[in-house]
């Protein structure tokens, strides 16, 4: 059973759609539930891709990539799912909730620790968290964030999980964790090297975090999709190279 937190996102992102009137979930538009790490890149790439197709008006969705395939399991409306790891479009393949034949890798991207930009710590690396002076780390809940999945396996493997989790700070996406740090509000947090850029003047990267297997976003077509043809040529634009030139600007790289 979903949660009662979950069932209230849910109606209220489909009483948004309705809401919003023909405008936001008609005939000629696309839904796109996207990782909310991608928020600032594929708004810039939904307004491109809507210049070349004024027919077609792209909604986006963001979020934690598991709360988006919750979502899409659950009924909501959406035809492209852009996850933030391949755990969760594995868990979506699983599900039947996309079809895998349009499964593509289209970008990737690197963890980083991050500090407020006024930090008096002297925090340089991942091993630094361990100190008695450090108290409070944001990450994404690892339970349904990726970049919360990709913190635990690279302090796992550093063997500094247990140190780092019990000062844990749990994050319902990558962007809360940011803003955790942007704030003051912890003393460190680990989120993408993307979402970083994005409020460079309040966070400072004190270390890029090495993790185990490599950040790369999957991109699908959702199997329940209404406009299926029109999913597919919105995930063949991401990969285009001019879909890639515009991620590039938002630091993603190739995958």
């Amino acid at each position: 059973m979903p949660s009662r937190e979950f069932s209230m996102r849910l109606r209220a992102f489909v009483a948004l759609l309705l809401l919003a009137g023909p405008g936001a979930a008609g005939a000629a538009d696309l839904v796109v539930s996207a990782a909310a790490s991608l928020t600032d890149a594929f708004q810039a790439v939904g307004k491109a891709y809507e210049a070349k197709h004024p027919e077609t008006h792209v909604v986006l969705n963001f979020a934690a990539s598991d709360v988006l395939l919750r979502q899409i399991a659950n009924g909501a409306p959406a035809d492209v799912f852009a996850s933030a790891d391949q755990t969760a479009m594995d868990k979506a393949v699983a599900a039947q909730a996309v079809d895998p034949s349009t499964r593509r890798d289209f970008a990737r991207n690197r963890l980083v620790l991050v500090v407020p930009k006024d930090s008096r710590l002297r925090i340089a690396a991942p091993a630094d968290l361990a100190k008695p002076d450090v108290t409070r780390v944001a990450y994404g809940d690892p339970a349904s964030v990726p970049a919360g999945r990709y913190t635990k396996a690279a302090l796992e493997k550093a063997g500094l999980w247990d140190a780092v989790s019990a000062k844990g700070v749990l994050a319902q996406n990558v962007r809360q964790a940011l803003d955790y740090v942007s704030r003051g509000e912890v003393d460190a947090g680990f989120v993408f090297a993307t979402d970083a850029t994005i409020l460079g003047d309040r966070v400072h990267v004190a270390a890029v975090v090495p993790t185990p297997m490599p950040l790369t976003y999957p991109i699908a077509v959702v199997a329940s999709s209404a406009h299926a043809r029109d999913a597919a040529g919105f995930t063949a634009y991401v990969q285009s190279e001019e879909g890639r030139a515009i991620l590039a600007r938002f630091g993603f790289q190739a995958p």
